[in-house]
């Protein structure tokens, strides 16, 4: 039972458990979205925009390629949704905060061959290259 309670309490199960309780109320959005604003907009630019009397048979068996159609579609628009309103604002807002470290003052670069070596060296491991002492 201890192992069982450490595995539940352990880190990543509880973060993945959060993430797919916020994706799945965050799909209502995503969907809600695509159908009540995006899918309407296209109907106003290019006519309706279901597919759901495309449809064919063949022995005996009815193929209804309109709503693959409409599934693939609305997938579409979907992840577009999801990477232009979410990922790319989200990826924007990360690298804004998102520093640099500061370079190791214990290591330079050679400058013939651009390979790291340290500061004290006066040749470079790499290229064998002579190099001047570090200025202090």
């Amino acid at each position: 039972m201890r192992d069982f309670r450490t595995f539940l309490l352990r880190g990543n199960v509880v973060d993945l458990a959060v993430g797919i309780i916020i994706g799945v109320a965050f799909s209502g959005v995503v969907n809600a979205l695509v159908r009540d604003m995006v899918t309407p907009l296209i109907a106003a630019l290019l006519g309706k925009p279901h597919f759901d009397q495309l449809d064919f048979t063949v022995n005996s068996s009815h193929f209804l390629l309109g709503d693959f159609i409409n599934a693939i579609f609305s997938f579409l628009l979907i992840a577009a949704v999801v990477f232009f309103f979410i990922v790319k604002p989200v990826n924007t807002l990360t690298s804004r905060f998102r520093s640099e470290p500061p370079p190791d003052p214990s290591i330079r670069k050679c400058p013939y061959c651009v390979s790291d070596i340290p500061t004290q060296a006066t040749r470079c491991p790499q290229c064998t290259s002579e190099i001047a002492p570090a200025a202090a």
